[in-house]
Protein backbone atom coordinates (compact mmCIF):
# COMPACT_ATOMS: atom_id res chain seq x y z
CA UNK A 1 0.00 0.00 0.00
CA UNK A 2 1.35 3.44 -0.89
CA UNK A 3 1.29 6.13 1.80
CA UNK A 4 -0.81 9.13 0.98
CA UNK A 5 -0.33 12.36 2.82
CA UNK A 6 -3.38 14.96 2.90
CA UNK A 7 -2.50 16.88 -0.07
CA UNK A 8 -2.09 13.90 -2.37
CA UNK A 9 -5.56 12.47 -0.81
CA UNK A 10 -7.48 16.39 -1.60
CA UNK A 11 -5.55 15.71 -5.18
CA UNK A 12 -7.55 12.60 -6.05
CA UNK A 13 -10.96 13.49 -4.66
CA UNK A 14 -10.73 16.53 -6.83
CA UNK A 15 -9.81 14.81 -9.76
CA UNK A 16 -12.18 11.83 -8.84
CA UNK A 17 -14.91 14.47 -8.85
CA UNK A 18 -13.88 16.13 -11.87
CA UNK A 19 -11.11 14.64 -14.08
CA UNK A 20 -11.13 17.84 -16.42
CA UNK A 21 -10.12 19.89 -13.83
CA UNK A 22 -7.22 21.40 -14.86
CA UNK A 23 -3.54 21.93 -12.65
CA UNK A 24 -3.96 25.52 -12.00
CA UNK A 25 -7.26 24.90 -10.60
CA UNK A 26 -6.19 22.06 -8.70
CA UNK A 27 -3.20 23.65 -6.74
CA UNK A 28 -5.96 26.91 -5.46
CA UNK A 29 -7.98 24.39 -3.98
CA UNK A 30 -5.76 22.86 -2.65
CA UNK A 31 -2.95 25.61 -1.62
CA UNK A 32 0.13 25.23 -3.45
CA UNK A 33 1.43 26.64 -6.39
CA UNK A 34 1.41 25.02 -10.22
CA UNK A 35 4.96 23.50 -10.35
CA UNK A 36 4.63 20.98 -7.00
CA UNK A 37 0.87 19.99 -8.22
CA UNK A 38 2.29 19.01 -11.35
CA UNK A 39 4.58 16.96 -9.46
CA UNK A 40 2.09 15.20 -7.09
CA UNK A 41 -0.06 14.63 -9.47
CA UNK A 42 2.82 12.97 -12.21
CA UNK A 43 3.95 10.86 -9.42
CA UNK A 44 0.44 9.60 -8.31
CA UNK A 45 0.29 8.88 -12.07
CA UNK A 46 3.62 7.16 -12.13
CA UNK A 47 2.95 4.97 -9.16
CA UNK A 48 -0.31 3.74 -10.57
CA UNK A 49 -2.64 5.17 -7.83
CA UNK A 50 -3.78 6.71 -10.99
CA UNK A 51 -4.87 4.33 -13.05
CA UNK A 52 -6.65 6.40 -15.97
CA UNK A 53 -9.12 9.38 -16.48
CA UNK A 54 -12.49 8.32 -18.01
CA UNK A 55 -15.76 9.92 -18.81
CA UNK A 56 -19.00 9.26 -17.24
CA UNK A 57 -21.76 8.79 -19.46
CA UNK A 58 -25.15 8.46 -18.59
CA UNK A 59 -26.28 5.16 -19.97
CA UNK A 60 -29.91 5.91 -20.62
CA UNK A 61 -29.53 8.91 -22.70
CA UNK A 62 -27.54 6.64 -25.21
CA UNK A 63 -30.05 3.96 -24.80
CA UNK A 64 -28.79 1.77 -22.48
CA UNK A 65 -31.74 1.12 -20.01
CA UNK A 66 -31.10 -2.29 -18.74
CA UNK A 67 -28.91 -3.15 -16.07
CA UNK A 68 -28.65 -7.07 -14.60
CA UNK A 69 -26.77 -8.52 -12.36
CA UNK A 70 -25.76 -12.12 -13.09
CA UNK A 71 -24.28 -15.02 -10.68
CA UNK A 72 -22.55 -17.47 -12.28
CA UNK A 73 -21.85 -20.65 -11.42
CA UNK A 74 -18.94 -22.59 -13.85
CA UNK A 75 -19.21 -26.43 -14.23
CA UNK A 76 -15.97 -26.83 -12.19
CA UNK A 77 -13.18 -24.96 -10.41
CA UNK A 78 -10.14 -25.70 -12.32
CA UNK A 79 -7.76 -23.28 -13.64
CA UNK A 80 -8.74 -24.39 -17.52
CA UNK A 81 -12.48 -23.18 -16.85
CA UNK A 82 -11.51 -20.35 -14.80
CA UNK A 83 -9.13 -19.14 -17.55
CA UNK A 84 -11.50 -20.09 -20.10
CA UNK A 85 -14.00 -18.08 -18.52
CA UNK A 86 -12.29 -14.75 -17.66
CA UNK A 87 -10.83 -14.76 -20.87
CA UNK A 88 -14.08 -14.86 -22.65
CA UNK A 89 -15.93 -12.52 -20.50
CA UNK A 90 -13.20 -9.99 -20.99
CA UNK A 91 -14.11 -9.60 -24.10
CA UNK A 92 -17.66 -9.09 -23.62
CA UNK A 93 -18.55 -4.73 -23.67
CA UNK A 94 -22.11 -5.42 -22.21
CA UNK A 95 -20.01 -6.66 -18.80
CA UNK A 96 -19.14 -3.85 -17.14
CA UNK A 97 -17.60 -5.70 -14.05
CA UNK A 98 -16.92 -9.27 -12.89
CA UNK A 99 -16.07 -10.27 -9.33
CA UNK A 100 -15.18 -13.55 -8.42
CA UNK A 101 -16.37 -14.15 -5.39
CA UNK A 102 -16.72 -16.42 -2.38
CA UNK A 103 -20.22 -17.84 -1.42
CA UNK A 104 -23.03 -19.58 -3.13
CA UNK A 105 -21.98 -18.60 -6.87
CA UNK A 106 -18.68 -18.10 -8.44
CA UNK A 107 -18.88 -14.86 -10.49
CA UNK A 108 -20.93 -11.85 -10.10
CA UNK A 109 -21.15 -9.59 -13.38
CA UNK A 110 -22.49 -6.46 -14.13
CA UNK A 111 -24.18 -6.14 -17.15
CA UNK A 112 -25.41 -2.73 -19.57
CA UNK A 113 -26.87 -3.63 -22.54
CA UNK A 114 -30.26 -1.84 -24.13
CA UNK A 115 -33.36 -3.81 -23.05
CA UNK A 116 -34.65 -7.29 -21.81
CA UNK A 117 -34.85 -9.09 -25.55
CA UNK A 118 -30.73 -7.95 -26.27
CA UNK A 119 -30.26 -9.56 -22.48
CA UNK A 120 -31.98 -12.55 -23.68
CA UNK A 121 -29.81 -12.59 -26.54
CA UNK A 122 -26.55 -11.96 -24.81
CA UNK A 123 -27.33 -14.37 -22.02
CA UNK A 124 -28.71 -17.11 -25.13
CA UNK A 125 -25.84 -16.78 -27.47
CA UNK A 126 -22.73 -15.21 -25.65
CA UNK A 127 -23.05 -16.12 -21.90
CA UNK A 128 -24.80 -19.19 -21.64
CA UNK A 129 -22.94 -20.99 -24.69
CA UNK A 130 -19.47 -20.93 -22.55
CA UNK A 131 -18.71 -24.57 -22.09
CA UNK A 132 -17.34 -22.99 -18.46
CA UNK A 133 -20.69 -21.89 -17.30
CA UNK A 134 -23.08 -24.34 -15.40
CA UNK A 135 -25.55 -21.75 -14.17
CA UNK A 136 -26.79 -18.04 -14.25
CA UNK A 137 -29.08 -16.59 -11.92
CA UNK A 138 -30.20 -13.37 -13.32
CA UNK A 139 -30.99 -10.08 -11.19
CA UNK A 140 -32.69 -7.29 -13.06
CA UNK A 141 -32.69 -4.02 -11.37
CA UNK A 142 -35.42 -2.15 -11.18
CA UNK A 143 -33.99 1.10 -10.13
CA UNK A 144 -30.96 2.92 -9.36
CA UNK A 145 -30.27 4.30 -5.88
CA UNK A 146 -26.76 5.05 -5.82
CA UNK A 147 -23.97 4.09 -8.40
CA UNK A 148 -20.67 6.35 -7.52
CA UNK A 149 -17.31 6.12 -8.99
CA UNK A 150 -15.56 8.15 -5.83
CA UNK A 151 -13.15 6.36 -3.81
CA UNK A 152 -13.63 6.83 -0.25
CA UNK A 153 -10.48 8.54 0.23
CA UNK A 154 -9.69 9.02 4.03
Amino acid sequence: MISLDKTDKKILMLLQDNSKMNIKEIALKIGLTNSPTHDRIKRLEKLNVIKNYTTIINKEIIGLDLVVFCQVTLQAHSKKLITQFENSISNMPEIMGCYHVAGNFDYLLKIVIPNIKAYQLFLKNKLSVLESVANVQSNIVMSEVKESSILPIN
